[in-house]
């Protein structure tokens, strides 16, 4: 279920680090304490536009996951993370302004809970369209998904122009 907005992964105008670096989680929900031996709890990847892109945001998420000992969470946060940036591809991009149509993913660690973000520069407001018990249904399912798998979800205007659009699950195994 959507919840509030939360802070985005970082302030506006704040310099982000190269891809596959790691960033600083101040604002995050549930993130920015040194939790894993004083290594890194927030990780930032630029995605690129495109099935490249996409795959690359998959091994990132799951190699950052695998790296925190998460693994047992990897199958959920691909698939919450590859329905934020269909969606951001989908319908933030094409309305960006043409040099600006950059996308980044986050995942900060904190105690008992991973947050994954995807920032991208479309300011209007995801939609969430509850299923109407087609399953046959082509388009439109995403948010579901990512319903179904978080514990909450939801998205913060990103000022100057842009979103955050975020989602929490448990770190919990599920066994």
């Amino acid at each position: 279920m959507p919840s509030p907005a939360h802070p985005t992964l970082r302030s506006p105008g704040e310099p982000v680090s190269e891809a596959g670096a790691t960033s600083r989680s101040e604002g995050l929900p549930h993130a920015g304490r040194p939790a894993l031996g004083g290594r890194p709890t927030a990780a930032v990847l630029r995605v690129a536009c495109g099935g490249e892109g996409f795959a690359r945001a998959r091994v990132f998420t799951r190699d950052t996951l695998r790296g925190w000992s998460l693994d047992h969470r990897g199958d959920d946060a691909v698939l919450v993370i590859t329905e934020l940036i269909s969606n951001a591809v989908t319908h933030a991009v094409p309305s960006a302004a043409a040099d600006a149509p950059e996308i980044r993913l986050g995942l900060a660690l904190g105690l008992g809970a991973l947050t994954l973000t995807v920032s991208d520069p479309g300011d209007d407001a995801p939609v969430f369209n509850p299923s109407d018990g087609s399953a046959l249904r082509e388009h439109g399912r995403g948010l579901c998904i990512v319903d179904a798998l978080a514990e909450e979800w939801g998205w913060t205007p990103r000022p100057p122009a842009g979103k955050t659009v975020w989602a929490t699950l448990s770190t919990r195994s599920l066994t």
